[in-house]
């Protein structure tokens, strides 16, 4: 066998255990293995959700459907605003603008976001968004891995209303995140 015939076996050789990995990848965890649709304006759980008593939520891909690896939620506002500034130590969190405007910052860079645009936030990097538009908005959020984001909603849809600053950081907190700053806009 030349030496080119025995790297290129080699080579072969050395990709079986990823290729099969990858292969056996559907047969392992307790995710679900088949497609779920969900309909436009709906739940995946058929639940009508609001945090805080007023924002409407629908979870769109649930962390048990990809074995914690994803979440996804829609969110739509009504009202102008966002969340505190914050940081997920163990979470990339992605925005997709389905419709109206809005602001992102990430780090200390801002992004003006409409119909269409994205932004990835990664881990470890402080961020706060806002819905800025004077129409109504819709965004999908992403969270990667899912972490506790699916619990921190499921608690937030328990509240009436935004607890205050000591109680808002506490439920960050709980849910492995770290309010490190205000609201986009505000302070």
């Amino acid at each position: 066998m030349s030496s080119i015939e025995r790297r290129s076996f080699l080579h072969g050789v050395l990709a079986i255990p990823f290729l099969g990995s990858a292969l056996t990848r559907a047969d392992v965890g307790d995710a679900v293995r088949r497609a779920i649709r969900v309909r436009f304006d709906e739940d995946r759980f058929g639940k009508r959700r609001r945090v805080f008593g007023s924002l409407p939520i629908d979870v769109k891909v649930a962390g048990s459907d990809t074995d914690g690896a994803l979440f996804l939620i829609e969110q739509i506002d009504d009202a102008k605003g966002g969340p505190p500034r914050h940081v997920h130590p163990g979470q990339d969190e992605w925005f997709f603008v389905v419709e109206g405007e809005y602001a992102v910052v990430v780090g200390e860079e801002r992004f003006d976001l409409r119909a269409g645009d994205s932004v990835l936030a990664p881990r470890g990097i402080p961020h706060v968004w806002a819905h800025v538009g004077e129409s109504r908005g819709r965004m999908l959020i992403g969270f990667q891995p899912a972490g506790r984001m699916e619990s921190f909603f499921e608690t937030a849809t328990q509240l009436t209303g935004i607890p205050s600053g000591p109680e808002l950081v506490e439920l960050f907190r709980d849910h492995d995140m770290e309010v490190v700053g205000p609201p986009l806009g505000a302070g």
